[in-house]
């Protein structure tokens, strides 16, 4: 019978690893736990950094924790620290040259935003902490033609927030349809079309080639040759598992780590939240997701699981992620595959609901401004509900 740990490290101190922390001390965990966190501050909320916070209406720091329940946390925080390798035999972090040994390891270090190619100027940003969103927020009140690169959720929050603030503002995709991978083309469509109703203008099939400018940033020049002005450039074009600090650790580090269903990546290894490529039985097949709830979840999951691993238990759940665009709400539940129904409204309408099929199954739900209806998909998903049952359901 393996002996429960009694010295944990988190690498990662932000929801995953707040919450693997949390389940630890929730469920009587009284040994050691060291949280190393790449940033100075105690772990902090992202989803308002690309909404309220760029508008002005959130916190400089959406903590996550007050300091009176951090503090009975008992953790032995190490902020503004970074991780630089681990070694599994001996079972050791690096943080420069100072090892921490473990008997269990939680892995929840997250992403780093990508960036485009080639020179970078002053005035070109990209978003994922704090300090991005604060030098974002501040070149909002200087700006007068902002382009976004990107028409993911990201690059939609930021320029709703800078239309908002009356900011003129340009939306650049690489893509035929923006959120073709995320939600299908149609659905991706229709909600692109939010932006020209709310007065951004979005350009598809649209490369950029070089930032031009001199001491700052004056604009961008395109694949085609042509060129667009900008005295700020916001790039939302995806993230990249951080996981150069894994190099040589033997885990498999192919978009992400690999873990089991248990979230387990090896012998006392555990990964949860954006970095964590598991495989979901709920589906029958491997994801790796970049949504809060998730890493919430899957944070304290990991917390169980490592505690008592001789009984660690599949992560199962229905993925389920939410975006504030100009005021509309858009959710989305399971896996958006392939072209969705429409049982709820239409493609162009303020409310709409779409329902995602494999086979015979429900498989995913997409709604706009229908808050009351999104988690009872999420159930129905979770049951394995079928197509023909799930159409009976749909409110009308």
């Amino acid at each position: 019978m393996t002996a429960p740990p009694s010295h944990v490290v988190v690498v990662g101190a932000s929801l995953a690893g707040l919450h693997a922390v949390r389940g630890l001390r929730r469920r009587g965990f009284s040994g050691r736990i060291v949280l190393v966190g790449a940033e100075h501050y105690r772990p902090y909320d992202r989803p308002p950094l690309s909404k309220e916070f760029l508008w002005g209406r959130a916190e400089p720091t959406p903590y996550l924790i007050d300091e009176q329940d951090w503090d009975a946390l008992d953790v032995d925080a190490r902020l503004g620290v970074t991780a630089t390798s681990v070694d599994r035999h001996s079972r050791r972090v690096a943080l420069g040259d100072e090892d921490l040994s473990y008997d269990a390891l939680v892995i929840a270090t997250g992403l780093k935003a990508r960036q485009l190619p080639g020179r970078t100027l002053p005035g070109v940003h990209t978003l994922r902490g704090v300090g991005d969103a604060r030098n974002i927020r501040e070149a909002f009140d200087r700006a007068t033609r902002l382009v976004v690169v990107g028409a993911g959720f990201i690059g939609a929050e930021v320029a709703s927030a800078a239309r908002r603030l009356g900011v003129h503002t340009t939306i650049l995709e690489a893509a035929a349809t923006p959120l073709r991978d995320a939600v299908g083309p149609t659905a991706g469509a229709a909600l692109a079309r939010l932006h020209a109703r709310h007065g951004v203008e979005l350009h598809c099939d649209t490369a950029v080639s070089e930032i031009l400018g001199g001491d700052r940033v004056a604009g961008l020049r395109l694949a085609d040759g042509s060129q667009l002005a900008a005295d700020l450039v916001v790039v939302g074009i995806g993230a990249i598992p951080e996981t150069d600090w894994l190099a040589g650790s033997g885990l498999d580090l192919n978009d992400g780590v690999l873990c089991d269903a248990t979230l387990k990546a090896a012998d006392g290894v555990w990964a949860a939240g954006d970095i964590a490529r598991w495989p979901n039985p709920t589906f029958g097949t491997t994801m790796r997701l970049e949504h809060w709830t998730n890493a919430m979840q899957q944070g304290d999951h990991v917390a169980a699981n490592l505690l008592d691993p001789e009984h660690a238990t599949e992560f199962a759940e229905v993925p389920y992620f939410w975006s504030q665009w100009y005021s509309q709400f858009i959710q989305c539940v399971g896996m958006p595959i392939g072209e969705p129904a429409l049982v709820v409204g239409d493609w162009d309408a303020e409310e709409f609901v779409a329902l995602y099929r494999d086979g015979e199954r429900l498989v995913g739900a997409l709604t706009l401004n229908r808050r009351r209806d999104i988690m009872r998909y999420r159930r129905l998903i979770g049951a394995r509900t079928a197509w023909d049952a799930a159409l009976a359901a749909a409110p009308r």
